[in-house]
C-alpha cells in the first residue's frame, strides 16, 4: 500500500479546499516554445488560475488526437477539460507534437505505410518526453510538483501517452532523455493503445496508474488488438490484462457498442471520474483495480471485432 507523505497530504487537503474557491477564478492560457525538432517549432499552452499557487500542484500534460496526420493543441473541444483541471488546482499543459503521417512521404504500399506509422509514433513520443522535460525545468516557477506530472491524450494522443509510459517502464533508449528515476504519476487515455513492432507488448516494471476509456465497437483504435506479423496496436482490453499480471493499478471504463467517440467525450462528460481518479490513484496512492462495464440500451448493437484491413480502411482509406 502506497504511503501518503505529509507534503502529499497537504496537497490533497489544499486541492479539496480549492474546489469551490477556485471555480470563480480566471483561467489564463500562456503559450511557450518547448522544443524545435526537424526544423519545426513545438509549442505548448499552459492553463492555470491566477494568481499562481504558493504550493506545488499536480500537472496534466495532454496530447491531442487526429491519427498522427492532423489535430491542434488548442482545439476548442478540449478547452473545458483544461479549464476544469486548472480550476481544480491541476495545471493543464496542451502540447504540439510532430504529425509524422503528414510529414512522411506518401505511402505506396503496406511496407512503407508501416514504416511511416512506426516513425510517427516514435517522434510523437519523443516530443512528449521533450515537453515533460520542459515542464520539469519550469516546475518551480509554475508551482508544479515534478512527482505529480501526469499524461493524457485523445486517440493518437492517447496512443502517444500510453506508448511513452510503456517505453519508460521498459527502459527504452528513447526514455533516457527523462531525468533519472522520473516516473509519470498517472495516465489518462481516451481510446488509446500500445504500438508494438515485436509482438505482444509486456511491461517490465510497474506502470503509472491508468484510467482507460474505450468502446468495444471502436474501428479506429483496437479495443482488443490488431496486428500483422507481430506489428500492430494493442488496445485497452489487452493493456488491462498486462496490468493485472504486474499488479499495476488501473480504472478501465469499457463501453459496450460505443465507437471511437470515446476519444473525446470523456473529456467533456466524464470530468468528475477523471478528477476522482486523480484524487484516488495519484494523490492518495490507492491501489485499485476497477473495470466498469458500461451498457446503454439505447445504443444499437454494432460489430466489435475488426480485421487489420478494417482499421486501415477506417483511418487511412480513400478521402482521408
Amino acid at each position: 500500500m502506497a504511503k501518503i507523505t505529509m507534503k502529499r497530504l497537504f496537497i490533497i487537503v489544499a486541492l479539496l479546499f480549492t474546489v469551490g474557491a477556485t471555480s470563480a477564478q480566471e483561467v489564463v492560457r500562456t503559450t511557450h516554445h518547448y522544443a524545435t525538432h526537424d526544423g519545426i517549432e513545438l509549442m505548448l499552452d499552459r492553463y492555470d488560475i491566477t494568481p499562481e499557487s504558493d504550493y506545488d500542484r499536480p500537472c496534466m500534460i495532454f496530447a491531442f488526437g487526429g491519427g498522427f496526420f492532423r489535430g491542434e493543441r488548442d482545439n476548442q473541444m478540449y478547452t473545458t477539460y483544461f479549464e476544469r483541471l486548472a480550476r481544480e488546482g491541476i495545471v493543464a499543459v496542451s502540447i504540439d507534437y510532430r504529425l509524422g503521417l503528414r510529414l512522411a512521404p506518401t505511402a505506396t504500399g503496406l511496407t512503407s505505410m508501416v514504416k511511416n506509422l512506426i516513425w510517427a509514433v516514435d517522434i510523437a513520443v519523443e516530443d512528449l518526453y521533450a515537453a515533460t522535460n520542459y515542464v520539469i525545468t519550469n516546475a518551480e516557477e509554475w508551482s508544479i510538483d515534478p512527482k505529480l506530472i501526469m499524461i493524457s491524450g485523445s486517440s493518437a494522443g492517447a496512443i502517444t501517452a500510453l506508448q511513452a509510459e510503456w517505453l519508460r517502464c521498459n527502459g527504452d533508449a528513447k526514455a533516457e532523455v527523462l531525468p533519472k528515476d522520473f516516473r509519470y504519476a498517472g495516465v489518462v487515455a481516451c481510446a488509446g493503445a500500445l504500438f508494438s513492432t515485436k509482438g505482444k507488448p509486456k511491461f517490465k516494471a510497474e506502470a503509472a496508474p491508468m484510467l482507460l476509456f474505450h468502446g468495444t465497437s471502436d474501428s479506429n483504435v483496437p479495443y482488443h488488438k490488431s496486428s500483422i506479423l507481430g506489428i500492430g496496436f494493442y488496445g485497452s482490453k489487452y493493456i488491462t490484462k498486462q496490468l493485472d499480471k504486474i499488479k499495476s493499478p488501473y480504472y478501465f471504463y469499457s463501453a459496450e457498442y460505443v465507437t471511437h467517440t470515446l476519444a473525446a467525450t470523456p473529456l467533456i462528460d466524464q470530468q468528475e471520474l477523471i478528477l476522482q481518479f486523480i484524487n484516488d490513484y495519484v494523490m492518495r496512492g490507492r491501489r485499485l483495480y476497477i473495470e466498469a462495464d458500461i451498457y446503454d440500451p439505447t445504443i444499437p448493437q454494432r460489430p466489435t471485432r475488426f480485421t487489420p484491413r478494417d482499421y486501415l480502411n477506417t483511418n487511412y482509406g480513400k478521402g482521408k
